[in-house]
């Protein structure tokens, strides 16, 4: 059955980072579907994605966390990037908005319970969000996201061999799996309104050792457009960490002029 255990601060970013500050790389793949109530499920897309970290020893037990991340929306059978999208219920072709939140930050403190059994030690997380919707009291996002409150739920284990976690040589333990789930409302790019229903990610993922390891069409997008993502912030800053519905407030007028996301 296993035990739970408590483990401090920096086993965590052993975990997620590396205790050398450096930048680590984390990716993903999965698929995205629609939850609507009475209806069947619908696959909307795949997805691919990553991100990359680092966490920064504030000498008190402490460490600030700061990243960048991606996630793209892919055609449900090519696996090919979509940037144009027809929206099954509206029949409407709408530009598609891939994920790009620079930065998303946060600090780690204190204790992080896991479940340490057969050799593997498992991190879990479940997040559950609620807030005023940014774009709610704006008319011009009442055909997107005009509901007054966000809510979410995402739901994260991260799983390490237990010697490598305990190895006090080890900076960042190499092997890490993810799986992550969420539950959220539909994005406001797909331009949904009002209509019930949610959106269903599922998602696995590990971290890597080196950029390199990426998929290929992350590693082409981030080349060629977005070079910004080969490596996480140098410190955390003093701003609000970005998310899919501030990024379509701050990039609306280039969503509806059809301009190809992320914006490079």
């Amino acid at each position: 059955m296993g035990h739970i255990e408590k483990f401090d601060a920096k086993d965590w970013v052993k975990v997620r980072n590396s205790t050398k500050g450096e930048s680590v790389f984390l990716t993903w793949t999965g698929g995205i579907y629609a939850l609507i109530p009475n209806e069947a499920k619908v696959k909307l897309f795949n997805m691919v994605g990553m991100n990359v970290s680092r966490s920064v020893d504030q000498g008190d037990g402490s460490w600030d966390f700061t990243s960048r991340e991606l996630t793209y929306y892919l055609d449900p059978e090519t696996d090919e990037i979509l940037h144009q999208w027809e929206n099954p219920w509206s029949g409407e072709t709408l530009n598609v908005m891939h994920v790009a939140n620079n930065p998303v930050q946060g600090r780690f403190k204190g204790d992080f319970s896991a479940k340490v059994e057969g050799g593997f030690t498992t991190f879990s997380f479940d997040l559950f969000s609620s807030y005023e919707n940014p774009l709610a009291m704006d008319e011009r996002f009442a055909a997107y996201s005009p509901q007054p409150m966000y809510q979410s739920v995402e739901l994260f284990k991260l799983t390490v061999p237990t010697e490598e976690l305990r190895n006090p040589e080890i900076a960042s333990v190499p092997t890490m799996i993810l799986g992550w789930d969420r539950i959220g409302p539909w994005v406001p790019w797909m331009k949904m309104g009002d209509r019930t229903g949610q959106l269903i990610y599922s998602g696995l993922g590990r971290k890597l050792s080196c950029f390199e390891e990426l998929p290929q069409v992350l590693q082409d997008e981030i080349n060629t457009r977005i070079p910004v993502y080969r490596e996480a912030p140098a410190q955390k800053e003093d701003i609000e960490s970005v998310t899919s519905w501030i990024y379509f407030k701050e990039h609306f007028e280039a969503y509806l002029a059809g301009s190809r996301f992320p914006i490079g």
